[in-house]
């Protein structure tokens, strides 16, 4: 999937590059990705999916919808974000493919607020739901905090297929303040979902960093360890590690969340400036340019 974002890391200014080799003796990254479900968030995935679609079912019917129809609009337009044209957000592919499916004569303005009032809702109101009974790792937080304090720039790069709101609850869940990232990643700032590449580089041009100077700390070998391939650095927690296709986990750093935070206390505080000011970059790249204001 090539976009604006597919361009080299040469597009750099040379003070940033310099910064970058000035600070790499000073700290080891200049900014430091992070998964949510199953990394921060200690939840099974598809314990938190059924939950998911219970909670939509339910409240679609007793919105007056079709449940059924609701959520295989719904199924269509998640697939839609994995395979869409470059230069289109994750949010438009998938209200794009929901409505087409939901009103194949195309919705009316009637149909399409009628959508939107209740996807407002349901994330405000039931989606939090979901994580009942959730217990958060305390060790979350102490990671977060903790390199926060010593200036890494962070960047939430769960995956991009829910609004905001969706997200804010799971951070909420995890006992995670979502003031603390400098960036959030949503289907409406986001071109791309994991494990495609593309949606790696995007972020890494939108903090300005090289990919060797990025680390990225999850649980999935397949969605979070594809950044490999741009060459980040990356740490593999493993309280509830998704490991499909048998990757030797021994080649990258790995342990729970508990040893994360354990390293990450003894990082050295980061001196590099390269990765502030993605909005600024979002702008020029168009990417989650009509989100700037998150966290801003």
């Amino acid at each position: 999937m090539e976009t604006t974002a597919a361009r080299t890391y040469a597009h750099l200014p040379q003070d940033e590059g310099a910064s970058q080799r000035a600070s790499a003796e000073a700290c080891p990254y200049d900014a430091i990705f992070f998964d949510m479900d199953g990394t921060l968030l200690p939840m099974e995935i598809r314990e938190f999916l059924e939950a998911y679609y219970q909670l939509l079912g339910v409240a679609a019917a007793r919105a007056g919808f079709d449940a059924e129809e609701f959520i295989d609009a719904l199924n269509a337009g998640m697939l839609a974000m994995g395979d869409h044209e470059p230069d289109c957000t994750n949010a438009d592919a998938f209200w794009r493919t929901f409505f087409s499916q939901l009103h194949p004569g195309g919705p009316t303005d009637a149909q399409r607020a009628r959508v939107e009032r209740f996807v407002e809702d349901f994330y405000t109101h039931d989606f939090g739901q979901a994580g009942a009974g959730v217990v958060p790792n305390p060790a979350a937080a102490q990671a977060i905090e903790s390199l926060k304090r010593k200036g890494y720039p962070l960047y939430l790069c769960t995956m991009p297929m829910f609004p905001l709101k969706g997200v804010e609850w799971r951070l909420n869940w995890a006992n995670v303040d979502i003031a603390l990232f400098d960036r959030v990643t949503t289907y409406d700032n986001s071109t791309a979902i994991k494990p495609s590449v593309a949606y790696y580089r995007e972020n890494a041009l939108l903090a300005g960093a090289e990919p060797p100077r990025i680390l990225m700390v999850g649980n999935d070998t397949s969605d979070d360890l594809s950044c490999l391939e741009l060459g980040m650095d990356v740490y593999l927690v493993t309280d509830f590690m998704i490991n499909r296709n048998n990757y030797d986990i021994s080649r990258v750093k790995h342990g729970s969340l508990a040893d994360f935070a354990t390293w990450a206390e003894a990082l050295p505080p980061c001196t590099s400036t390269v990765a502030c000011g993605w909005h600024e970059r979002a702008t020029d790249l168009l990417l989650g340019a009509h989100d700037i204001e998150v966290n801003r």
